[in-house]
């Protein structure tokens, strides 16, 4: 008997696929369209386990509506550019773009054995220069449109690597590579200008009815619309040019309970001030030295600076508050200045104990005082949400019970009719700063002319390439900072406006602006312009988005900008505002970490396939080992699955099935040995039985072909329910369920092959390769990949009858399988009547028999 040999099958299907272009996708008026997209791959060069489920869940829903009449687009690319190529020239002597394109290499190697149905035809990484140039062409657009603009930040700066950090590239004030401490560094930094879209990107978040309701309050959160009161405390004796200092809050009705006002070390008044005074100098100097993150700022020792300044609160000009540098504000956040009121706020009031500042309270519990410690009384500071019900001792309305939020209200329509400042609304969010000191990004596309200024590089003149080599010399990345700031050729060019002698914009950008748009460009990835609008109109929007909670915020957030952008810059239609109509986001797959300890107690990794599980040891040396269930995936701690030894073992379909079969797809999966021979020894019994029903007489009459046509129709309706929700592991139950049915049934020949075949259909999105194997050995009209999605037939989903578990004394006794429409007294002779529960009642006299129709039978002794 043949045995199901998955590397044979596999590689066969393959090669069908490819031949007849299979997923080729081609505009075309006589179908509906379907654009699936997983989030792309950075190019590491290997590609792992968690890939696989990502890309197995979006090749599903592509194989499914393809099945369904659609005409689906689902391609594949790479995030290539970005510091990891740049440290791994460093480490090794190389080029960053010959170890990307190496990876990508690899990377695809490893991809098309798990027989993905990818229009690899419109693959293309952010690196090509066909990519960059087109986002050049872009961020031009964008500047002439007003999107773009350069201006003066303070910036994460590593002094080692000699670059600007992002915000998520500083770990606990370290830069992430070098570990050298940040600093606060004001550079000429381009932007985009983001913020003027917070409304809209906000209020556009409740249209998205198919993401996760998490990823929608994760954006909300970000841009994170406020409302308070701008206003200015008058300072005395300010140095000159300095008169007031203006501050925005959120809680205006803790103004009463002001006890100094904090500006931030980039302060207009702080720099200013340090010109003067050494030690205040010295102290913004160290202040600068750490993050501009808020998480940074709120992990750090709280530090202030006394400037000896004092400013007047503006309800009584005989109340002075003094004014600290203090090292938690930052400039760009409201107005580099706040009031502290440390009643109300954990921070202002361990700084205002720090440094012997008063501490007054404006509103208390509603009720409850007397277990209330008030945080001037040594209590922590009272910070109740803003819904909540308090008590205003020191408030704008007398002594009132309100919400937080009525009395912000009543704080601001107080000191606006008092000509106190006014009531705005502010946002979170802050333009995007897109620069980056590294070489290995996209090119920003202009120059700098002594005589013109900055000017756009002409759009004949893109791509503006980075240049490979330092004129015929390798370039030396071990060298600190950016390597375009040192080459002369590249850097030394002429002004496209007036032709004199200029220098190139050094800086590249941020790797989020290369996966910001590149949904975009999948659909005409030849066109000589960013889109070709005939083909986004068409194909866009991407039905379907698959990815990581991790990219829930910023790439999500760039892309919804990004994709308005395009529109304003005429590169998009208006209905791609909002480019992903529904996202999904994935759980990952975890695995057992096995361990060790070394002579120092420290913990040694050991690689999956160097323990034996039945003894708990090493293999090599026989040390027992310790099992850490379920831990993420870390090349570091060795709980890494390889897919290429899982394919080479098992076949792709047994991995694509693992992964979507033992958890629901939102959630983390285990992977486990016992679980992939499982899982392979299942796809093997389908394959087996297929062969056995293949060899079957034709014709041979059977018993069961009605129970198996009725099965069959229930299956395929529970899973094109299943597929359709995402719910794939309930899917895969079910073709577990049926796979068992079919094994026992007595029907015929020809049920048994229409049931086998409809088997395989509906397992196809699955294990793709399987499927194709048993509709050829079933005698199925041309491929699988090709033919329509089973429809369940509705006569055969009517139940005459229905199963009804009984319990007695709330314990399941039995089961009883009667008409659905039988009596209820009918039913409870037949419920009584049942072996298991006679035995139950040991001959006592029910009290009561509880009936729910459909449901259940109760049996109360």
């Amino acid at each position: 008997m043949a045995r199901y040999t998955p590397s044979e099958i596999e590689a066969k299907w393959q090669e069908a696929w490819e031949k007849t272009e299979a997923f080729k996708a081609l505009r075309t008026a006589d179908k509906p369209k379907y654009y699936v997209l997983e989030m792309f791959p950075y190019p590491s060069g290997r590609i792992h386990i968690g890939h696989v489920r990502n890309y197995t869940m979006g090749d599903v829903i592509a194989r499914y509506k393809k099945a369904n009449g659609f005409n689906v687009l689902h391609p594949m690319g790479f995030d290539a550019f970005g510091m990891p190529a740049e440290n791994a020239a460093m480490a090794s002597g190389g080029h960053p773009k010959d170890w990307t394109y190496d990876n990508i290499d690899d990377m695809v190697a490893q991809m098309k054995p798990l027989g993905f149905g990818l229009d690899w035809s419109r693959m293309f990484a952010t690196c090509d220069p066909e990519y960059y140039g087109r986002q050049q062409a872009l961020f031009l657009d964008m500047l002439e449109a007003g999107l773009v603009y350069r201006k003066n930040a303070v910036v994460n700066w590593d002094p080692v690597d000699m670059t600007v950090l992002a915000n998520e590239q500083v770990i606990d004030g370290k830069g992430w590579r070098s570990g050298a401490e940040v600093e606060r560094r004001e550079l000429t930094q381009w932007f985009f200008k983001i913020s003027d879209m917070a409304e809209e990107l906000l209020d556009a978040i409740d249209t998205l009815d198919d993401w996760p309701a998490k990823v929608k309050l994760m954006q909300a959160n970000w841009i994170g619309k406020s409302r308070g009161l701008q206003f200015s405390f008058s300072l005395i004796d300010g140095p000159e040019g300095h008169d007031r200092v203006e501050v925005y809050t959120t809680r205006p009705d803790t103004l009463m309970g002001a006890s100094f006002v904090g500006i931030s070390p980039d302060h207009p008044l702080a720099k200013q001030l340090e010109k003067d005074n050494a030690d205040l100098a010295a102290f913004n100097a160290e202040c600068r030295k750490g993050g501009t993150t808020e998480e940074a700022l709120e992990k750090a020792e709280k530090k202030g600076f006394d400037t000896g300044l004092r400013v007047r609160h503006p309800f009584d000009t005989a109340w002075e508050l003094p004014v600290y540098v203090a090292n938690f504000i930052l400039m760009d956040y409201g107005t580099g200045a706040i009031f502290g009121c440390p009643a109300h706020d954990q921070r202002d009031l361990d700084f205002a104990r720090k440094y012997s500042l008063s501490v007054v309270s404006t509103y208390v519990p509603e009720a409850g005082e007397d277990s209330f410690t008030p945080p001037e009384d040594g209590g922590e500071a009272y910070v109740p949400p803003k819904t909540e019900k308090v008590r205003y001792v020191k408030g704008f309305a007398g002594d009132e019970v309100q919400t937080g939020n009525e009395g912000v209200e009543t704080a601001i329509d107080f000191c606006e009719a008092s000509g106190v400042g006014q009531g705005v609304t502010k946002f979170r969010l802050r333009d995007w700063g897109l620069s980056r000191q590294r070489y290995w990004g996209c090119p920003i596309p202009v120059v700098h002319c002594d005589d013109c200024g900055v000017v756009s590089e002409k759009k004949e003149n893109l791509p503006v390439e980075l240049p490979y080599d330092e004129d015929g010399k390798p370039i030396d990345f071990s060298i600190p900072g950016n390597p375009l700031d040192r080459h002369p050729s590249w850097r030394n060019t002429t002004c496209p406006s007036c032709g004199k002698p200029a220098l190139r914009e050094t800086d590249t950008m941020d790797t989020f602006v290369d996966s910001s748009w590149y949904f975009a460009r999948f659909t005409s990835p030849d066109a000589e312009t960013p889109t070709r609008m005939e083909d986004a109109e068409y194909w866009m929007n991407v039905d379907q988005y698959i990815g990581g909670i991790e990219h829930a915020i910023l790439h999500l957030l760039y892309s919804r900008f990004f994709a308005r952008a395009m529109h304003i810059t005429g590169h998009l239609p208006a209905k791609c505002a909002e480019p992903f109509n529904a996202l999904f986001t994935q759980g990952m797959v975890t695995h057992a970490i096995y361990q060790t300890k070394d002579d120092k107690g420290r913990p040694v990794y050991h690689l999956p396939e160097d323990v034996d599980l039945e003894t708990k040891t090493v293999k090599a040396t026989g040390e027992s080992i310790e099992i850490v269930p379920s831990a993420k995936m870390s090349k570091s701690k060795k709980n890494v699955v390889d897919p290429v030894n899982i394919i080479a073992e098992y076949g792709a379909d047994t991995a694509r099935w693992f992964v979507l079969s033992d958890s629901p797809p939102e959630r983390d999966v285990e992977w486990t040995a016992a679980g992939a021979e499982a899982a392979y020894k299942h796809l093997s019994r389908v394959w087996s039985l297929s062969e056995k029903i293949a060899d079957m007489v034709p014709d041979t009459p059977g018993q069961g072909d009605e129970d198996l046509l009725r099965a069959m129709h229930k299956t395929i309706f529970e899973v094109t329910q299943g597929v359709e929700s995402f719910g794939f592991n309930a899917a895969i139950a079910k073709l577990y369920a049926f796979t068992n049915t079919l094994a026992k049934s007595t029907a015929g020949q020809a049920v048994k092959s229409e049931a086998i075949k409809a088997l395989a259909q509906l397992m196809a999105p699955m294990t793709p390769h399987l499927a194709e194997d048993i509709w050829a050995m079933q005698g199925g009209d041309g491929l699988i990949v090709n033919a329509p999605w089973p429809v369940a037939d509705e006569q055969f989903l009517v139940e005459d009858t229905v199963t009804l578990p009984i319990q007695v004394n709330g314990k399941r006794r039995g089961e009883i399988e009667v008409a659905k429409d039988l009596p209820k007294d009918e039913v409870e002779k037949a419920a009584l009547s049942v072996d298991a529960v006679q035995r139950a009642l040991d001959g006592a006299t029910p009290k009561k028999v509880i009936v729910v129709p459909g449901r259940i039978v109760n049996v109360v002794v």
